[in-house]
């Protein structure tokens, strides 16, 4: 069964994450930093990772630089963020990140993107 771990500091965002995908009939885990992500990625396969860029402690972009590429290669990495200039994006996708959403989203759209990051 494919997992999806949603990484995000704010509540409420997590939540509209997380009922926006739920009709996908997948896990959803959350983490509200990342160092609680980074302990869950370690010891848990996600197929999908919805990840905030800026977070207190830990940022999305040092998370990333933390894990293994070699156990992160069937993992699609979505980071939701409203940094919006091209060298936030271009350093995302630097460190692993396949899609940039930013913020405010669609949470139609969002849904859209992990169906075709899923099946294809």
């Amino acid at each position: 069964m494919k997992k999806i771990l949603v990484v995000d500091d704010e509540l409420v965002l997590r939540m509209l994450i997380v009922d926006s995908l739920e009709d996908l009939g997948y896990p959803i885990t959350e983490a509200e930093n990342g160092h609680q992500a980074l302990k869950l990625i370690n010891e848990n396969h996600y197929d999908i990772i919805i990840l905030d860029y800026m977070m207190p402690g830990m940022t999305g972009i040092e998370l990333l630089d933390q894990l293994d590429p070699t156990r992160m290669k069937k993992t699609s990495i979505v980071m939701l963020t409203a940094k919006t200039q091209e060298k936030d994006q271009d350093q995302a996708k630097g460190a692993g990140v396949d899609v940039f959403m930013k913020k405010p989203f669609s949470p139609l759209a969002l849904y859209d993107l992990i169906e075709e990051l899923l099946h294809g």
